[in-house]
């Protein structure tokens, strides 16, 4: 601590003994090392303190800008949701717009005539109109956000080999054996 050697040291034990005699210098030397004790450990003490403050103040910095970057993030978050909703709306908003023509084109549509219907001509009007409409309809909409895809339809009825439907009472039984 103070850089003082043996040698020194022996100087200093002798000057003591001769000023302060043999009966009080041990007591002096008690009570020195008592006090030295104490220094030695206040000194630490403050030295600890210090520590704990800075690191403190670390941990404080390091909250704060933990919760900038979660406020930030949070932002981008929310301005995209935005985006999104807007972008969502408008394709709402344009489908909605495209049935609603579809609606009114098909309540606008005259009666078919019954020649048409006996022929079937009818259908195919109204199916290339209905063709044309949904089209319009998916270009006014945009790309799908969601595709929705049916299950497969089964057949009523499963088609097995060696069954003769002709045959009365023959329905549903095999000719294999």
């Amino acid at each position: 601590m103070f850089d003082i050697g043996f040698s020194e040291l022996m100087v200093i034990g002798i000057v003591a003994l001769l000023v302060l005699g043999p009966e009080r210098l041990p007591k002096v030397a008690r009570t020195t090392g008592h006090l030295l004790g104490r220094l030695q450990r206040y000194v630490s003490d403050v030295k600890s303190d210090i520590n704990r403050e800075m690191q403190l103040d670390e941990l404080k910095k390091l909250q704060e800008e933990a919760r900038k970057s979660a406020m930030a993030f949070e932002g981008t978050v929310r301005s995209e949701m935005a985006g999104v909703e807007s972008g969502l709306s408008s394709s709402l908003q344009s489908a909605s717009s495209a049935i609603g023509d579809l609606e009114n084109t098909l309540k606008s549509t005259p009666p078919a005539s019954p020649e048409l219907v006996d022929t079937g001509h009818s259908h195919d009007v109204v199916s290339d109109l209905l063709d044309k409409q949904l089209a319009e309809a998916e270009q006014h909409a945009g790309p799908p956000v969601f595709v929705d895809v049916p299950p497969a339809v089964a057949p009523a009825a499963p088609v097995s080999a060696g069954v003769d439907s002709n045959e009365p009472g023959s329905a549903g039984k095999s000719t294999q054996s």
